[in-house]
């Protein structure tokens, strides 16, 4: 079934649009008030739960919306670990969404804080060399309602609420802008999910315009950069959209942002032995990161079975997170979270996907497994 022949979800409209509807079909505005309500407070599964709306209009809407698009195919991980949720799509394909418990040593020991890593396509046409998503290439944008879903699908299935949310899951965010902004307001309203803006993420490979474009977005949403590499001769190794935008352009972008937010601006920067590791990348990265007042996250790669790369030995990665503390940055380095449940962004998917005869593999079929995430 293509888009254009899908009934609309629910979860990705605003009430001015439900309220069109409403109008429409020569309804009361009240009745759309009472949808709204059903729709994101209650969370209605069914239009059969919303009892308080006329049978009739209720059959009504079942012809033209849904309030599901998607389901829960596949869940990985345990209740007190990181959980990857594979959740299949109406028109057969597959997306990721992970689920990550607070670390409590970030918080003092007292946060119960559960961040949601969220998908905005299905597949990615940007090719980073280290991770899964790309390998099968780009299939679709996501639509709001299913960026939307994937948080209320989430909350139903752990009886947890999600209060952060980040999105670094499949696909870059800043290439799906109106869908993406759209989820965004939707996630962010009091009348819809109620998620605060500064628990909101945006994670992006560089797409400088798109950067300068996000700094108008009204709500106050957080950057992170997916850098990876502080030069572009490093960069352009593993992330081919440097050459499209290298990094002068993309700290240009960086510096109009911080003129305009207030909100501090996140590297994220995953090690890689003899690609990006070395001392000298962690000194420029230090200088970078101080030119635009930037936090670091240090992640340690993760294997994706299929992909040449390994992580860096541990005193490796101290000696970088050294360099970089002692320049006066403010960095963390991230270890082992959703190592043992494919957490890399694609690799659940790739491997759904290729079994079930969706796509060919891009990688030997034997080096498919579940081994490991990113």
């Amino acid at each position: 079934m293509s888009i254009a022949n899908t009934p609309q979800a629910l979860l990705g409209m605003k009430p001015e649009e439900i309220a069109a509807v409403f109008a429409e079909l020569g309804q009361p505005a009240f009745r759309a008030k009472q949808l709204v309500e059903w729709v994101f407070a209650k969370r209605a599964a069914s239009f059969d739960e919303m009892t308080n709306l006329p049978k009739a209009t209720r059959e009504a809407l079942a012809t033209r919306f849904v309030t599901r698009s998607m389901q829960i195919a596949k869940v990985t991980g345990s209740a007190d670990t990181t959980r990857k949720f594979l959740l299949k799509l109406h028109d057969g394909r597959y997306v990721e969404t992970v689920l990550i418990p607070a670390n409590p040593a970030l918080y003092g020991g007292k946060s119960d804080r559960r961040t949601l890593c969220v998908s905005s396509q299905v597949g990615c046409a940007y090719d980073c060399k280290f991770c899964a998503s790309g390998l099968a290439g780009f299939t679709r944008n996501l639509t709001a309602g299913e960026i939307v879903e994937q948080i209320v699908q989430v909350e139903a299935h752990a009886g947890e609420r999600v209060d952060n949310l980040v999105f670094m899951g499949m696909g870059e965010p800043l290439a799906n802008y109106s869908n993406v902004t759209k989820a965004i307001e939707i996630l962010n309203a009091d009348w819809g999910i109620g998620i605060g803006a500064r628990h909101m993420t945006v994670s992006t490979s560089g797409l400088a315009p798109q950067i300068k474009k996000l700094a108008d977005f009204p709500l106050q949403i957080r950057l992170a950069i997916s850098l990876h590499g502080a030069t572009d001769e490093v960069r352009e190794k593993i992330m081919p959209v440097n050459r499209k935008h290298n990094l002068a352009e993309l700290f240009e972008a960086l510096e109009d942002w911080n003129a305009r937010r207030k909100q501090f601006l996140t590297f994220e920067f995953i090690l890689i032995e003899n690609i990006n590791d070395s001392l000298d990348q962690a000194r420029v990265l230090a200088k970078r990161a101080r030119g635009v007042n930037a936090k670091v996250n240090l992640i340690p790669y993760n294997t994706v079975e299929g992909l040449p790369w390994v992580r860096p030995s541990e005193p490796q990665q101290d000696a970088f997170l050294d360099v970089l503390t002692k320049a006066g940055v403010t960095a963390t380095l991230r270890r082992e979270k959703g190592h043992d449940i494919a957490a890399a962004c694609g690799q659940l998917r790739l491997k759904q996907e290729t079994e079930l005869g969706i796509i060919e593999s891009p990688i030997p079929a034997k080096r498919i497994t579940i081994g490991a995430g990113g």
